[in-house]
């Protein structure tokens, strides 16, 4: 079935929306070529929003083995030591292209996540930005593994930069220090926000429509329907789907262009990227829910993790 799409009216605007709040910015690196490619964003969104970045590696029990190769005489003690002077060298050289940018930086030896949230906390962290090859299973030892904590555990926004963002969304790497070149600048131009109206949809509405302000960006609020064997019979789903996303635009939204509601049919991952693909989306949006709000063994990102391995624009999940 083709989307049913539908237009609000002209905006009534009172007042505009906030400003998207971001002091602090972390951006966790394992300095691999993922990690490297989301190293951009988070430089061009500090400038933009004049942040602090907060750059840290965390050296995992895990993957000082993985780097090991598995040699019973190699001193885990001397292992760390090295893997430790390595690791604050590579935050030099990242800093060294951070021109102009403030930052701190922070080398942790421990669990990854626990490691990462108290810099959160202690720096009251506003956006979190991680890079992720999208693989599944034992193949994520490293940043996989870490983007998905992330994605379970963090309470403020995460920008995920996937393995198949291209085109004029892939930001290019930052310059060497001294180079004479001018660094890329964030660009949102068409912002795709999914719903599937849980309770913190008017918050993710709420700051999607924020950026859309403030970079004068296309908003369009998309709703999948997966299952619509009968919607021939009983079309009040669909149409509650268009009250409800029209019902999601903030009122006091200041925007330059009318949002645009759309109704999709299928897989929800793949109703999501074929709509933000249509619109050469440059950013999606999504609704995400703690660990503790799912249970510990239920795995709610099968939609989201699809969406970020396959979309070819950055991702941002956002809490209620």
């Amino acid at each position: 079935m083709a989307p049913i799409e539908e237009n609000k009216g002209t905006l009534a605007v009172e007042k505009p929306l906030a400003a998207f709040p971001l002091k602090n910015v972390l951006f966790a690196t394992d300095f691999s070529d993922t990690s490297e490619a989301a190293l951009p964003y988070a430089a061009a969104i500090c400038r933009r929003f004049g942040s602090t970045l907060h750059v840290v590696h965390v050296l995992s029990d895990a993957s000082l083995l993985f780097m090991s190769g598995g040699v019973d005489y190699v001193s885990m003690s001397t292992l760390y030591d090295d893997a430790n002077n390595e690791a604050k060298q590579k935050i030099e050289q990242i800093a060294e292209r951070l021109e102009g940018i403030p930052y701190h930086s922070y080398v942790r030896h421990g669990r990854v996540w626990s490691n990462l949230a108290s810099i959160i906390d202690e720096n009251e962290i506003e956006l979190i930005v991680v890079g992720t090859h999208g693989r599944t299973g034992l193949g994520k030892l490293l940043l996989g593994s870490v983007a998905e904590d992330i994605l379970r555990h963090a309470r403020c926004p995460v920008l995920t930069v996937g393995p198949k963002v291209s085109g004029r969304n892939k930001l290019p790497a930052l310059p060497a220090r001294g180079r004479d070149i001018v660094p890329a600048e964030l660009d949102l131009r068409q912002i795709v926000v999914a719903t599937n109206f849980a309770e913190n949809s008017p918050a993710i509405a709420q700051a999607a429509a924020s950026l859309a302000q403030q970079f004068c960006a296309r908003l369009t609020l998309l709703h999948v329907i997966e299952d619509y064997s009968h919607l021939g019979s009983q079309p009040e789903p669909m149409d509650e789907g268009v009250r409800q996303l029209q019902a999601l635009i903030p009122k006091d939204a200041t925007l330059q262009q009318t949002p645009e509601t759309v109704i999709e049919f299928g897989a929800a991952g793949e109703g999501i990227l074929k709509v933000a693909s249509q619109r050469e989306s440059d950013l999606i949006v999504l609704g995400a829910r703690t660990a503790e709000q799912v249970g510990s063994t239920h795995l709610p990102w099968s939609t989201a993790n699809h969406v970020i391995a396959n979309a070819n624009c950055p991702v941002l999940t956002v809490r209620g």
